[in-house]
């Protein structure tokens, strides 16, 4: 499966502080209706990511009936994108063993 989606960066100051895109309602719908092939606990979802020219592996984690993609701070540097810039993200997601989503015997 393969998303593409915008949206501004947001901060999170929780004692792990960190930089997040949410993916919109309808591709994290997508997402929950995929969950149980994907995950590797805790409702994870394990991701290729891409934002401009710089590709970097993350999860998705769900948060408030939502999913977020974690941005990196090498990717932020990289891309030069700070919190509250507005990106566009491109995801791909995999079964466990590699395989897409799409080709997967569902």
């Amino acid at each position: 499966m393969n998303l593409e989606f915008s949206g501004a960066i947001w901060y999170w100051r929780g004692p792990s502080p960190f930089h997040f895109l949410t993916v919109p309602e309808a591709q994290s719908s997508e997402l929950k209706a995929i969950v149980h092939l994907v995950t590797y606990g805790w409702g994870m979802i394990p991701v290729q990511a891409q934002i401009g020219g710089t590709r970097f592996t993350t999860a998705l984690f769900h948060k408030d009936g939502l999913y977020v993609l974690p941005i990196k701070s090498s990717v932020r540097k990289a891309e030069g994108v700070e919190e509250g810039d507005h990106v566009t993200a491109y995801i791909e997601v995999k079964i466990q063993g590699g395989e897409s989503v799409e080709t997967a015997n569902l």
